[in-house]
């Protein structure tokens, strides 16, 4: 594999990851209303989605991502129903602090990577990228160990470092806010953030 390809590559992964969607909007939420560490799960989440569907690609399984992107509409489904029930939870509890630790609970941790995992697996936009996109500027069928290697360091390097600074931003704003005393307020806004995500992700055709 070129090094042409593998930056083609690269920059073909960052504008996916910078153009907002339901990935980073989730992130943003997850990081405003809890902070940094907490949106580092929904962000593992987001990641194993991405390396799942490139697999799929990389090893000619196009049609398994394709049709699991079309026919398992009940993917999308849970997804935007759990997003939807995460801003409801959000919406009505309290603000945790800066400094808080209750990110550190293993449940919510869970349950942070499973809502990466949902909204990656049930966006349209990756699933086109990875199966139309991908094979249109990179002979998948000549890929060795070494290239898929790399190919999967990129995606997560990129993907994750994008995501990274859109998390890092959100808990930044959230702690100068909260010097502020407007918790509540900006907990309620990112609540609204992810329900909205849960319906966008619910009527995306």
């Amino acid at each position: 594999m070129s090094m042409v390809s593998l930056i083609s590559l690269a920059f073909a992964m960052l504008v996916l990851a910078v153009s907002p969607g339901p990935g980073v909007f989730a992130t943003v939420a997850r990081s405003l209303t809890s902070g940094f560490r907490p949106a580092l799960a929904v962000i593992c989440g987001l990641v194993i989605g991405d390396i799942i569907f490139l697999l799929f690609s990389i090893y000619g399984l196009s049609f398994v991502a394709q049709t699991f992107g079309k026919l398992f509409f009940l993917v999308r489904i849970c997804a935007g129903a759990y997003l939807f029930w995460l801003g409801l939870k959000m919406w009505f509890s309290e603000p945790l602090a800066p400094e808080s630790n209750e990110w550190e609970n293993q449940k919510i941790q869970s349950g942070n990577i499973v809502s990466g995992l949902l909204i990656t697996l049930s966006n349209p936009k990756v699933i086109l990228f990875y199966c139309s996109f991908l094979p249109a500027f990179i002979d998948l069928s000549t890929l060795k160990i070494l290239d898929i290697s790399l190919i999967i360091c990129i995606v997560i390097f990129v993907l994750s470092s994008v995501l990274m600074i859109y998390a890092y931003l959100a808990s930044y704003s959230r702690r100068f806010i909260n010097s502020k005393i407007v918790p509540e307020k900006l907990n309620r806004c990112a609540a609204a953030v992810m329900m909205a995500t849960g319906i966008v992700i619910v009527a995306k055709n």
